[in-house]
């Protein structure tokens, strides 16, 4: 996931830190290449693409094939079958991962994930780091991920921004109106009250969607369940029509607001300030990272009505995601939300 391969990838500036002259592969879905692209800490990236993913044969002839590289290293972050068979067939004398009971034999070093966060960075930051203690590797503070956008980049989303008549002096907003999946998206009339908020709030606000084509009537959806006045503020003609284009676009934001997901990690890296709304079932403390309540927000059903999870798990607030959601109202964090406009 984009998420996930913008995260990992701190563990590269850590490396180079300790080891410059190091020569350092990034093997990730190919999809997710946009958000590490011209990172320079990483010298070279292998895609793992949807093909070899559908093919055991394609696999096991891809994994072979990277033997070539005499790897001294492999540390195999996700730790699932397609990098389980890619590591094992590695030829590295050093295989590290997270532990695992049922595949633990094909690693050097594994090591147990931790539960409970003991920085602001969160669990995600820190389990990651936590695979470069066999290197002897040392963290004194936590890596925060990083985004490198050229200026080409910019100056074509600065061009696209004010041709479509966003005024760049007053505050400009990206909404996250959808998650990568239903049972990660915040229900369509909610997120319309929580842009009415915004609106309410910062009269002078323009309003960018992050969606892509494909989603276009969900955000026309959204769009139409908002205020009259708050639709004049919304400019739903502007979207990222790449993800390099994306993030060029949420560079200029003020703030990206919404669903939790690889948009909020991205907004991050671009040290863009979030305000980032979990779904019911998706562990917060493993994903809100570098909150300080004050930059980076984060709100979860959790927070506000724990008697919920008494006698349910996070299972099954998945299974039950509707009836989870409903009981997330926008009144509960509207003052957080509001709290969190006054601050930017």
């Amino acid at each position: 996931m984009i998420g996930d391969v913008l995260t990992s990838s701190i563990l590269f500036e850590a490396i180079r830190t300790t080891y410059p002259d190091a020569q350092l592969h990034y093997l990730i879905n190919s999809h997710t290449f946009p958000v590490v692209e011209g990172n320079p800490n990483v010298d070279d990236f292998i895609f793992f693409t949807p093909e070899i993913e559908k093919s055991k044969r394609k696999l096991l002839a891809f994994a072979q094939g990277l033997k070539k590289e005499k790897y001294d290293v492999v540390i195999d972050v996700y730790s699932k079958f397609s990098s389980n068979i890619i590591t094992l067939f590695s030829g590295a004398k050093t295989k590290i991962s997270k532990y695992k009971w049922y595949t633990s034999f094909i690693y050097s070093h594994t090591l147990k994930e931790a539960k409970t966060s003991k920085t602001y960075a969160g669990l995600a930051v820190e389990n990651r780091l936590g695979l470069l203690q066999p290197l002897e590797i040392l963290i004194e503070n936590p890596i925060k991920p990083k985004i490198y956008l050229s200026e080409k980049e910019k100056n074509h989303a600065k061009k696209v921004l004010t041709e479509n008549g966003i005024d760049l002096t007053q505050p400009l907003y990206m909404i996250g109106v959808l998650g990568s999946s239903i049972s990660k998206t915040y229900p369509h009339d909610y997120m319309a009250t929580v842009i009415d908020t915004i609106v309410n709030k910062q009269p002078n606000a323009q309003i960018i969607f992050n969606y892509i084509p494909k989603q276009k009537a969900d955000a026309d959806s959204i769009f139409n369940l908002c205020n009259a006045e708050t639709q004049q503020r919304i400019h739903l003609n502007i979207f990222g029509k790449s993800l390099r284009e994306f993030l060029a676009l949420t560079s200029f934001c003020d703030a990206l607001i919404g669903n939790e997901g690889g948009a909020t990690n991205m907004a991050k890296a671009l040290h863009i300030p979030t305000f980032t709304i979990f779904s019911p079932w998706i562990l917060k403390n493993a994903w809100n990272m570098f909150d300080d309540d004050k930059s980076y927000l984060s709100v979860h059903l959790n927070d506000f009505k724990p008697e919920l999870y008494t006698n349910a798990s996070y299972k099954d607030a998945k299974q039950d995601y509707k009836s989870f959601y409903e009981a997330f109202s926008p009144d509960l964090f509207s003052s957080k939300l509001n709290a969190f406009i006054s601050n930017l």
